[in-house]
């Protein structure tokens, strides 16, 4: 899977959406404790750095909730280009790490953890192993999973026609995985129990909202893994007349509202 974004990973992290405050409140009100977070599959540390910092001014910075994050991922390109702040700790784990060094990295007593998070990225993971992690290194009781994805972006009318016809030729290069997402994770095996004052794991939905140029939103469809798959065979998904397509509907250089649908499943550890 981290091959998938070896080569665009700068352009993952620039181009990536953030994640919306509503999502982190939400779920830091469903930890009782507030010690420690691990943030899976992290990537350049989008989910990492809204755990820690919210982009928006109006907003109370959520490291006055979470003292400390454990960030990982098996890209050192990806990590490379995440943002670096004093209690976000951001450490390299290659798929070859055994199940004992992982456990160790994120911390070196077991159950320890108040809240796993996996923000764009469960869907690549081999769950039953990755679960037995969770259950491992979560605090008992009270300790809380959560994992989100976000779909297709939705600009206008116009914009979004250009686009469902571009992402319908793109599905040839998607991974099988990818079908996970477009479900909103519905269909994900969750062995979790609700959270507290809820009575189902979700998906609860939120709405994150980026403010983009014609040139940042190409750039953002270029930094997918469908993308990069396409290109490495070959194939110019972006090509001028798609490109001259995309121009037309967006109607002149002004940046545009665009609104990515994010899906979260939410649960505690099950005595």
């Amino acid at each position: 899977m981290a091959d998938l974004f070896k080569k665009q990973a700068k352009k993952y992290s620039d181009n990536r959406p953030g994640y919306p405050d509503e999502l982190f409140r939400f779920i830091a009100s469903k930890t009782p404790k507030n010690d420690l977070a691990w943030d899976v599959g992290t990537g350049s540390g989008q989910a990492a750095v809204s755990c820690i910092l919210i982009k928006y001014s109006h907003v109370q910075q959520l490291s006055k909730i979470y003292k400390n994050v454990i960030a990982t991922d098996a890209s050192e390109q990806q990590l490379a280009h995440a943002h670096k702040l004093p209690n976000i700790h951001y450490k390299h784990t290659p798929a070859t790490l055994s199940p004992a060094d992982l456990a160790r990295a994120v911390s070196p007593e077991p159950h320890a953890v108040d809240l796993v998070t996996v923000a764009q990225a469960l869907h690549w993971f081999d769950l039953p192993a990755f679960y037995a992690q969770v259950n491992h290194v979560l605090r008992r009781p009270g300790g809380v999973f959560a994992a989100w994805c976000y779909t297709l972006p939705l600009v206008d009318p116009p914009v979004d026609s250009v686009f469902n016809r571009y992402y319908a030729t793109s599905g040839p290069y998607w991974d099988a995985a990818r079908r996970l997402v477009e479900e909103e994770y519905r269909t994900v095996a969750f062995p979790f129990g609700p959270v507290e004052e809820e009575d189902h794991t979700g998906p609860f939905e939120f709405t994150s909202k980026v403010e983009m140029g014609l040139d940042g939103f190409l750039d953002y469809v270029r930094s997918s893994s469908a993308y990069q798959t396409a290109k490495d065979q070959g194939v110019e998904l972006l090509g001028e007349e798609v490109v001259a397509e995309f121009e037309a509907a967006w109607g002149g250089e002004g940046t545009k509202v665009v609104r990515f649908p994010v899906f979260l499943r939410i649960g505690r550890v099950v005595e």
